[in-house]
């Protein structure tokens, strides 16, 4: 069913009720900016955290949503089709923030899905499959690294233990924080890991700036480039800033820029497709007069041809060796997941839903990796964008208007129903 068949549900979406939910998830972990914009930090598995959902909860309880949750924490909200028996469509996204983090990045798919479920709803718009709205577990990874940890035990990816050691900056393993959180939700109903939907559709704003570089509605998103994260630690030797002749310190420090900077030169890309980032740096024992004798680092490599991703992120660790001097290096990848192309079931009925609501669109691929990715070898699965002002996006500046949002959302409705009937 297509947005010009029933625009009765297209009429149902609220701008209103949408954008008011989002400013009262905001209220939980509000944080302002240095330029006094209002932002959030909101970290997984943590009281906020548990506070958000309860909230989100309680708006689909009073639906008479059906509220799941899985062994990792992914939460469901089941709205029936007439054949219960039916493969569902999933919609959703995530709700923990980057800890200099905006109001919209993750939150607005789980919202976007309430509302759109809301709206079929009330429009008395039948399916016959169930939609499920999903918020998925630490896709942002800012207190447990990597992300995605919840939509990639999902899909089993990985095993839903793989993480139970990582440990935040307080020294709370994953493992520890979880099961605290499921102590506190008890009383959900627990659904067993993973599944088999017929499809998956998350909507989110751009966190770039072609959309409103360019005045369109909405992305159409056609995949995910590839992303491979690395722990570089180099370890040398303390030595007295004074004393010690520069010709034979072990420094971590030096050592660390000299790496850096041959990947610097290995990563170089005249096209500015690809994307390489150190993004953290320790220095131990981090004082002004004394050689450092450990420095670790972080890289951040994307693109979204495979076999460059893979070429160049298998010459990061050869690289480092042979640029530095004394000290040794150990390399560890935490994460590595490979470009996705997304289906044209999905994408398609995106488009029509834009189209048929006179929304101008564009495709394009998405820079940053989101739960998405994993799902695409389980089902088909797509995503829609809106744009954000300048683009600019994990920081309290990131900004989407009411309406564009409420434009994604009426997409999302449209898509979501023309998938169900199938």
């Amino acid at each position: 069913m297509s947005a010009s068949t029933a625009p009765n549900l297209i009429a149902a979406v609220s701008e209103a009720r949408q954008w008011d939910r989002l400013m009262e998830l905001a209220k939980l972990g509000a944080i302002t900016g240095t330029d006094g914009s209002p932002g959030v930090n909101r970290a997984c598995l943590t009281p906020l955290d548990r506070e958000a959902r309860r909230l989100v909860i309680s708006w689909a309880e009073a639906l008479g949503l059906a509220v799941t949750v899985d062994e990792i924490g992914n939460l469901f909200l089941r709205h029936e089709g007439t054949d219960a028996s039916a493969a569902p469509v999933l919609t959703g996204s995530h709700m923990d923030t980057q800890p200099n983090g905006g109001r919209f990045d993750g939150i607005w798919g789980v919202i976007a899905g309430l509302e759109a479920v809301q709206a079929i709803r009330e429009a008395g718009v039948q399916t016959v499959r169930p939609i499920e709205v999903v918020a998925w577990t630490n896709e942002e990874g800012g207190r447990f690294a990597p992300g995605c940890m919840g939509s990639m035990a999902y899909a089993h990816f990985k095993p839903a233990n793989s993480w139970d050691e990582v440990a935040d900056q307080e020294g709370v393993t994953f493992r520890q924080a979880l099961d605290e959180h499921r102590k506190a939700e008890a009383e959900l109903t627990l659904r067993p890991l993973g599944g088999k939907p017929f499809a998956y559709l998350e909507t989110h704003i751009e966190q770039g700036p072609r959309l409103e570089a360019e005045g369109k509605d909405i992305g159409v998103v056609t995949g995910i480039q590839g992303s491979r994260w690395f722990i570089v630690e180099v370890r040398g030797e303390t030595a007295h800033a004074g004393t010690s002749p520069v010709s034979t310190r072990r420094d971590a420090v030096q050592d660390m820029v000299r790496a850096i900077n041959a990947l610097n030169a290995l990563m170089t890309d005249p096209t500015d497709v690809l994307r390489f980032t150190v993004g953290q740096i320790e220095v131990m024992p981090n004082t002004s007069n004394t050689v450092a004798d450990v420095a670790r680092f972080t890289i951040d490599f994307r693109h979204p041809d495979k076999e460059l991703l893979i070429a160049n992120g298998d010459a990061i660790e050869p690289t480092i060796r042979s640029a530095v001097k004394g000290c040794e290096v150990t390399v560890t990848e935490r994460f590595h997941a490979l470009p996705v192309e997304f289906d044209p079931l999905v994408t398609d009925a995106v488009q029509r839903a834009a189209d048929s609501q006179g929304l101008s669109s564009i495709a394009l691929p998405s820079g940053a990796f989101h739960d998405a990715q994993f799902m695409v070898p389980l089902c088909p699965a797509g995503m829609i964008f809106v744009p954000c002002r300048k683009g600019v996006s994990h920081n309290p500046a990131e900004y989407s208007e009411p309406g564009q949002l409420a434009a994604g959302a009426r997409v999302l409705a449209a898509a979501l129903v023309e998938l169900a009937n199938r």
